[in-house]
């Protein structure tokens, strides 16, 4: 797939980025370049390979679930102008 400069002028429309004659020229190769790479990427036969959450075998350092800071939400709403049930009441702002 490849775009064509109208197209291109058309996206920049659409997202209300102006652009000059050369710009779009330069967007057009650019695009059409990431497209392609795109497309290569796609035709790789990928079967058979696992999913990976990093390209390097590496073991994520985890740490202890545990509570680490004691609740200070009384003192936090004691200061607050309203509060209701543990919750913050703000003004209405829409209506």
């Amino acid at each position: 797939m490849s775009l064509t400069l109208e197209q291109v002028q058309r996206i920049a429309h659409l997202a209300r980025i102006e652009t000059g004659a050369a710009e779009a020229q330069s967007a057009l190769g650019h695009l059409n370049g990431i497209l392609a790479l795109i497309e290569e990427m796609q035709a790789v036969d990928t079967q058979g390979v696992a999913p990976m959450a990093h390209a390097q075998d590496l073991a994520q350092r985890l740490r202890e679930d545990r509570v680490t800071e004691t609740d200070r939400r009384a003192a936090f709403q004691s200061i607050a102008p309203e509060t209701e049930a543990g919750l913050y009441l703000v003004p209405r702002v829409i209506e």
